[in-house]
C-alpha cells in the first residue's frame, strides 16, 4: 500500500505541522510550499493522497488541482483553506477533489479522510 501524502501549502507552519502529525500516524510525508513545487513532487513522487491548499500565491489550489489530476487521475486529493469556501470547495469536488477541509484542522475528522481513502486504494 501507497501511504505518500503530499501537503502543498504556502504556510510553513501548516505543512510542518502536517508533515509531523502525517509521520506520527506512519505515513511517508512530504511537503511542497508552492502550488509549481507541489505539481513537480506530484510527478516525481506519486504520492497516494495530496492536501491542497486552495490559497495562494501565484498558482493557487484551484489550477494545481487541475494540473495534478492531468497528470494522474487517480491521485486522491483533499483541499485545505483557512475560511469556509463553499462554493470553491464544491467546484474542487466536481474536478476531482475527494474532499476539503476548514483550517484550523480536525486532526481526527483528517485521519479518517485519510484512511478512508487508503483504504479504498487498496480495494
Amino acid at each position: 500500500m501507497s501511504k505518500k501524502i503530499l501537503v502543498i501549502d504556502d504556510e510553513a507552519s501548516v505543512c510542518s505541522m502536517l508533515k509531523k502529525f502525517l509521520e506520527m500516524k506512519g505515513y511517508a510525508a512530504d511537503i511542497a510550499v508552492s502550488g509549481q513545487e507541489g505539481i513537480d513532487r506530484v510527478r516525481q513522487n506519486a504520492p497516494a493522497i495530496v492536501l491542497l491548499d486552495i490559497r495562494m500565491p501565484g498558482m493557487d489550489g484551484v489550477e494545481v488541482l487541475k494540473e495534478i489530476k492531468r497528470i494522474d487521475k487517480n491521485v486522491n486529493v483533499i483541499m485545505i483553506t483557512a475560511v469556509n469556501e463553499n462554493e470553491i470547495g464544491k467546484k474542487c469536488i466536481e474536478l476531482g477533489a475527494y474532499d476539503y477541509i476548514i483550517k484550523p484542522f480536525d486532526l481526527e475528522y483528517l485521519e479518517n479522510a485519510l484512511l478512508v481513502k487508503l483504504f479504498d486504494i487498496n480495494d
